[in-house]
């Protein structure tokens, strides 16, 4: 068993996913960093730092998928909350037939 082969191939599908499970967690709802990296954590498991996560979600903002706007909190230190835009939804959508498409392959293969 090639163990170090394992893991680089885990780490190569984690970086291919994130993007898509994030679009996926913010396609109902609005949350700021800390609320994605707990919605990660609560339907995956991976383990997502902020480091991973700050520069992804301004490259979906770049990519016109995500919006974000500051909130102000009683505790007095804002909050960015991310949301999708109209594009993120079709590109969500485009994503989710290729996945299925995918997931099905995979199966036939592995059956």
């Amino acid at each position: 068993m090639n163990s170090e082969f394992v893991q680089k191939w885990q780490s190569q599908v984690k970086k291919g996913t994130l993007a898509f499970i994030l679009l996926n967690i913010l396609k109902d709802n609005e949350f700021y960093g800390y609320e994605l990296m707990e919605q990660v954590r609560k339907f995956t498991t991976i383990e997502i730092a902020e480091g991973t996560l700050y520069p992804l979600m301004n490259r979906l903002k770049k990519e016109g998928l995500v919006t974000s706007k500051w909130v102000e909190q009683e505790s007095g230190i804002p909050r960015k909350y991310y949301q999708l835009t109209e594009t993120g939804v079709a590109t969500l959508i485009e994503m989710r037939v290729y996945w299925q498409n995918l997931e099905t392959s995979i199966q036939k293969l592995i059956k």
